[in-house]
């Protein structure tokens, strides 16, 4: 399996500058292993860093076959396609792949293992999006832990959730506290190694799955979840297994600045963030069944905006919620982490 030292391509075709690129993002900012190149014609020719802001450095190629020479290692498919299957003109690339002796990271919902039987020796195929082993349904025993579990919640899919834990479990690290991050999607895995892909799951067993990894980090402080989807979207299914196999004690409200409805279906408005919050913490709570949850603060994804629209869109925000509101990347974490472990559920 991937190895740190092992160089990447990313396969990013097309997709270098928009989001259906968040897979090779994510790597691009937070992977431990080298890059190698960024396979993406459009740009060919050039570095990263020139195509987009991001801390990741690598030339960006036209083909597989100049990654390989280039010393790309394994194949990563960049790309996170609505559906999540892989599209019939990729095919051909991956195949080329393979025969160059690259092992690939798929992170789509398309097996990639049986189409390649036979691999050349030390190479593999790592399907991500695989259910786990062993699973079993929820029975809510998260709820007794001790620490503080703290599960990043949206108002839309691709709004930051996976970066702003990333970046409350580096600062905490940071800290000295004992902390842990639980992927539930399919770069969050790829990135530390181990998690959930929560939609390749069964429903009847995807609290179960969230609960058996939070259960596994119960000697941990601190349990940040990544979260998946968003209670207003009519697409996620999400949020409830989440909810009960996490058994959260604190939320974190994750939002595009300026952002009034969903990307993909904008006749749906997102509600107001206030009463949203309540919502999460209501639901999580159910009458007071489980234990309700304290929202502490709002990560605001900026990255579409100026340095100035950025401070007044984080400005804004704050005045709304009441609560410190903040762009991970641009600004850090430090007023969430303080107030996840000073305010408690």
């Amino acid at each position: 399996m991937l190895r740190k030292e092992q160089r990447l391509a990313l396969y990013m075709e097309g997709n270098l500058t928009t989001d259906p690129g968040k897979m090779g993002f994510g790597i691009l900012r937070y992977s431990e292993n080298p890059i190698a190149c960024v396979i993406d014609s459009q740009h060919a020719g050039r570095r990263v860093e020139e195509v987009i802001q991001t801390p990741g450095s690598a030339p960006v190629v036209a083909t597989v076959e100049e990654a390989a020479a280039a010393g790309a290692e394994v194949f990563v498919l960049g790309i996170a396609p609505p559906g999540g299957l892989v599209p019939p003109a990729w095919w051909p690339v991956i195949d080329r792949a393979v025969e160059l002796g690259l092992s690939v990271v798929n992170g789509l919902h398309d097996l990639l293992g049986p189409r390649y039987p036979t691999l050349q020796a030390g190479q593999w195929v790592w399907d991500v999006r695989l259910e786990p082993e062993g699973l079993g349904v929820a029975t809510g025993k998260a709820a007794a832990l001790a620490n503080r579990r703290v599960l990043m919640i949206g108002t839309d899919m691709a709004v930051g959730k996976m970066t702003a834990g990333l970046e409350l479990w580096r600062e905490a690290k940071r800290r000295g506290l004992r902390a842990s991050f639980v992927a539930t999607g399919q770069i969050g895995i790829v990135l530390t190694g181990s998690g959930v892909p929560l939609d390749a799951v069964r429903v009847d067993f995807a609290g179960g799955a969230i609960e058996r990894e939070v259960l596994a980090r119960a000697g941990d402080e601190l349990v940040i979840v990544e979260g998946q989807g968003a209670l207003c979207h009519p697409g996620s299914t999400s949020t409830l297994p989440l909810l009960r196999g996490a058994c959260p004690t604190h939320l974190v409200l994750c939002h595009r600045a300026g952002q009034t409805h969903l990307r993909r279906l904008k006749e749906i408005a997102i509600p107001p963030l206030k009463p949203y919050m309540r919502l999460y913490e209501e639901l999580a709570s159910t009458c007071g069944t489980f234990p309700t949850p304290i929202t502490v603060g709002v990560a605001l994804n900026t990255s579409h905006l100026g340095e100035d629209e950025a401070r007044d869109a984080v400005e804004q925000v704050e005045r709304e919620t009441g609560l410190p509101t903040t762009d991970p990347v641009r600004n850090g974490v430090e007023s969430l982490l303080g107030a996840i472990t000073t305010n408690d559920a």
